[in-house]
């Protein structure tokens, strides 16, 4: 017997076998995830809201967009929770602060919800706070591993502010802290070279996004029960979290948070229900320029907001170029195939 043609067919099983196993997830757009029932919802569906097309007002630019003061006041769970840290408030002190030159910021918030097969244990979470598992989710942007003491908000005094108050950022046993690197992709770049020729200003726009951020798991130990119990809208005990935090952009951005939270299945032993909410938090003031594009017909479709909203002809993949709506049903997605294939 040729072992070596052996040993190789046996790792050709077993790579074909752990494919076989991943799910596919597609996703479903829902009027409301916590309304949905989880009985209801199909093995391998990601069902989806971002409120875009919501007839609920937003207090936002656009559908699918609040501004932040809003978000605060009306959806205050989520905002604890999904705010860079507890207690964030707008750069500068937002409206109405006394601050000279408040910063009004504007959020993109969209939150799924899918069933694994399986259960979930507090140590699998570890496994995904690494350098691959960032890469596996987005392929698109290019990431390398910093040190906690070399991250934007101690080194740039331009970006203090997102100084988490409580604690460093990237500091625990279960994080791993990321620069990452992204390259605007299809038309975008050309149009951003045209943008910059016509708006003439000094500070000109990158054809890149440049950010940091931890990824961490959490154990249950370590979260607001209740508070997440509430956002959830599952009575059943979470297990454990795992969360991307994004404490400095470059440009456009203020920070973003992705938080995937695991709970035990209500109904069905052996299977988890993971919920997994998006937010992105950008400059108010960026959504709302216009005029100077309107003027060039090539640029027409560049306004900011329709092309961080994914209704742009500028729009073009699955990642950030996409736009914010399709980049939030990508990751989740990806995120969704790599749980299920473990």
């Amino acid at each position: 017997m040729n072992f070596g043609r052996a040993a190789a067919a046996l790792a050709w099983f077993a790579v074909s076998t752990s494919v076989a196993q991943a799910k596919d997830f597609t996703i479903e757009d829902v009027k409301s995830v916590s309304a949905y029932g989880i009985d209801a919802i199909k093995p391998a569906a990601i069902i989806f809201n971002d409120r875009s097309n919501s007839a609920d007002s937003t207090g936002g630019p656009a559908p699918g967009l609040a501004y932040f003061d809003h978000w605060s006041r009306t959806r205050p769970d989520e905002k604890e929770a999904l705010s860079l840290f507890p207690g964030y408030a707008e750069p500068g002190g937002g409206k109405g602060s006394g601050s000279r030159n408040p910063e009004r910021l504007t959020v993109y918030v969209a939150k799924a919800r899918f069933v694994l097969d399986r259960t979930i244990a507090v140590t699998d979470l570890s496994r995904y706070t690494t350098l691959s598992f960032a890469e596996r989710v987005d392929p698109a942007i290019k990431h390398k591993v910093i040190k906690p003491e070399e991250v934007a908000p101690l080194t740039n005094p331009r970006a203090a502010h997102n100084r988490n108050p409580a604690r460093s950022w990237c500091v625990g046993s279960t994080v791993v802290c990321l620069r990452s690197h992204y390259q605007l992709e299809g038309k975008l770049p050309l149009g951003i070279r045209l943008a910059n020729k016509v708006r003439d200003a000094k500070k000109k726009i990158a054809e890149y996004l440049e950010f940091e951020s931890e990824l961490s798991a959490r154990g249950a130990e370590e979260l607001d029960q209740a508070k997440l119990v509430r956002l959830t809208g599952i009575e059943t005990p979470i297990i454990g979290s795992l969360e991307q935090t994004t404490f400095y952009v470059n440009q456009v951005l203020q920070f973003g948070r992705s938080v995937i939270i695991f709970q035990q299945h209500p109904s069905q032993a052996g299977k988890t229900v993971v919920t997994a909410f998006v937010a992105i938090a950008m400059e108010s003031k960026l959504l709302n320029t216009k005029k100077e594009y309107a003027k060039v017909p090539v640029l027409r479709n560049l306004v900011p907001v329709q092309v961080l909203m994914g209704k742009s002809s500028f729009n073009t993949g699955s990642s950030i170029s996409a736009g914010l709506p399709n980049y939030a049903r990508s990751r989740i997605r990806l995120i969704a195939n790599i749980l299920s294939g473990e």
